[in-house]
């Protein structure tokens, strides 16, 4: 699994012209899945994220988590994550789950955040043709590669 996640003031995802999610401060999680992801490497993400100190705290240092500052997830799915694009100029997508695996991954890896936050995780729409709109805050922006 592969997450590239930005610190932001606000995000939003929008389908077909109607918002799907969107959140205030906290984080911007864009998810990739892989075929050998199991349910350990969606915990270790979500522990990763929930717990990760990229916020400020009362002196301006980045030792605050999203769970300390009380803030927001918006997670969008993103097969691109997994682009190989070390030979020829049109990246291969190969490394990625397809989405008969990919979408459960997706679904239990929200629930996974939803549980540690204590507070419902906002979403974009898998598979769909999205429009990610974002203010980085920092900008803070981190690639997270599971452990597997």
């Amino acid at each position: 699994m592969r997450t590239l996640l930005q610190r932001v003031s606000h995000a939003s995802v929008t389908v077909e012209g109607r918002i799907t999610g969107q959140i205030g401060p906290g984080l911007l999680v864009l998810a990739g899945f892989s075929p050998t992801d199991t349910t350990s490497s969606l915990d270790w993400m979500a522990r990763k994220l929930t717990q990760l100190r990229i916020f400020a705290d009362e002196e301006g240092k980045m030792n605050r988590s999203v769970q300390d500052v009380g803030g927001q997830v918006l997670v969008v799915s993103q097969f691109t994550l997994l682009a190989d694009a070390r030979k020829g100029n049109r990246p291969s997508y190969i490394g990625a789950a397809p989405p008969p695996v990919a979408i459960p991954l997706y679904e239990q890896f929200v629930q996974q955040l939803e549980q540690l936050l204590g507070q419902p995780v906002a979403t974009g729409e898998f598979g769909a043709d999205m429009q990610v709109e974002l203010l980085n805050d920092g900008p803070v922006t981190i690639v997270l590669d599971s452990p597997e």
